[in-house]
């Protein structure tokens, strides 16, 4: 018995110094989930005593088909392999409702660290929505709404109503892909506000944004302001060329007689006579001397 006993002591052991061996480096800390509209990025912090030799990182992930159908097997993610940054972004490899296992571990050289994961499973039901970016302008007697960044997998609510009369408001809900929203025919000289929000399997919705209101100017309006802007440039553009063609071919005594030269006015005219009297202190001063130098000198 007591050989059994020292056997399996010893290959416990060597067991513990393998895996010790193996697993020098310490492992990823603080795996984390940042969701926001959709886009799922994994964060992770360095291991602790990495040292100064570059530390690479590989990230796996198992959705409901791999843990199910596959055996409990992991996928590599594509992009997240061998990679020196911290963050992996998972936003094409989670395209399912499922709940996802997720881990990451280290290797510096020849060096693997254990697997640190995600606790607890991620799923993209989870993400945080904002309030969408919308820009709201009028086109003749139509609205046009128009969102920057919609995740792909939304819809947007957008409420359309008179000012005023925000308890008749009209909504349309469209899938992301199918925006900007048109608004046709509306009545000329009134204010219309729009606001919107993104809905995500239709328990999920995002904060609403801010009313954007408008006034419709008719259908005249879209041609008017082009309108004027192309005459304007054009009868500047027209006296300009008068101007240049009549400097360049005027004849000299066509010129003189357009553009003579007029006398000024009397009153204009220099014509000043400035006299100071002195008085006798000041002659006196002003009086001439001579100089008389003596020959001798």
């Amino acid at each position: 018995m007591r050989p059994r006993r020292s056997l399996s002591l010893l290959l416990t052991m060597f067991l513990l110094n393998g895996a010790n061996c193996v697993w020098m480096l310490p492992a990823p800390d603080s795996v984390y989930m940042e969701s926001v509209n959709m886009r799922h990025i994994l964060r992770w912090r360095p291991p602790q005593a990495a040292g100064h030799t570059a530390v690479f990182y590989s990230v796996q992930f198992q959705g409901e088909f791999e843990l199910t159908v596959k055996n409990g097997s992991w996928v590599n993610a594509s992009e997240c392999q061998l990679t020196p940054q911290t963050h992996c972004d998972l936003t094409f490899d989670l395209g399912s409702d499922a709940d996802y296992n997720i881990r990451v571990r280290a290797q510096r050289g020849s060096q693997l660290s254990p697997w640190t994961q995600l606790s607890p499973p991620f799923n993209r039901r989870h993400t945080d929505l904002t309030a969408p970016d919308m820009v709201v302008t009028a086109v003749g007697d139509a609205l046009q709404v128009t969102f920057n960044a919609l995740p792909l997998t939304a819809a947007v609510s957008v409420t359309v109503w008179k000012r005023g009369d925000e308890l008749q408001a009209d909504v349309y809900l469209i899938p992301a892909e199918q925006t900007p929203l048109h608004v046709p025919a509306l009545q000329d000289g009134v204010v219309y506000c729009v606001k919107a929000h993104i809905v995500l399997y239709t328990h999920l919705c995002s904060s609403s944004t801010d009313a954007q209101c408008v006034s419709i100017t008719g259908p005249a309006a879209a041609w008017k302001k082009p309108t004027t802007v192309t005459v304007t440039v054009i009868v500047t553009a027209s006296l300009l060329s008068a101007v240049f063609w009549s400097v360049l071919h005027c004849r000299p005594g066509v010129c003189q007689t357009y553009f003579r030269k007029e006398t000024l006015p009397h009153s204009l005219t220099p014509d000043w006579d400035i006299r100071h009297q002195l008085s006798p202190e000041e002659a006196e001063l002003c009086e001439q001397i001579h100089v008389t130098v003596d020959p001798q000198d």
